[in-house]
């Protein structure tokens, strides 16, 4: 496997500090673009970043009522000690820590606003692309699985088909 180059923080200045933040998408990224490839090629099709539901998922199912988080393994804090991609910042500290932190609470605050409305979610890490068998496999299972019933509206009862056909041939 080749070696990964190491990216490192330009010095303060503002215009090299835009230019990196700038190149983190928050879209369309390309652990996001891999999973999408895989689930077209499963067969699956969905819709994008609904910015009606908590977080804005990054890939939506509405039928099924499950939506798919791809977090990259940094900006995340994946939990998993033995994930590679997840690192520590060691400089600016008193700035990272509560940024990072922030955005663990964030998605578990919108991990349960999504299952108080009924959805189910799969978050899905960058690390895990590495062996794309094990993830097609946990993605088939999360779809396949039990889907949401919905309830249904509680309507009017109305007449049986019968009486309006014999109410409409009393009319004539």
């Amino acid at each position: 496997m080749p070696q990964r180059h190491r990216l490192i923080s330009p010095p303060a200045s503002t215009r090299a500090v835009a230019a990196v933040m700038k190149a983190n998408k928050k879209r369309d990224s390309k652990p996001e673009l891999f999973v999408r490839r895989l689930l077209h090629a499963l067969g699956y099709r969905y819709r994008l970043h609904a910015r009606d539901l908590p977080g804005s998922p990054d890939i939506v199912f509405r039928s099924r009522h499950k939506v798919i988080f791809v977090h990259g393994c940094f900006w995340h804090q994946h939990p998993d000690a033995r994930c590679p991609l997840r690192t520590h910042p060691r400089s600016n500290i008193q700035y990272w820590r509560p940024k990072l932190s922030r955005n663990r609470e964030r998605d578990k605050e919108n991990e349960k606003k999504l299952a108080d409305i009924g959805w189910t979610y799969l978050t899905v890490w960058e690390c895990e692309l590495k062996e794309p068998a094990v993830l097609r496999a946990r993605l088939v299972k999360f779809l396949e699985g039990p889907r949401r019933v919905r309830p249904r509206n509680k309507l009017k009862p109305c007449l049986p088909l019968q009486n309006l056909r014999s109410q409409n041939l009393a009319e004539k």
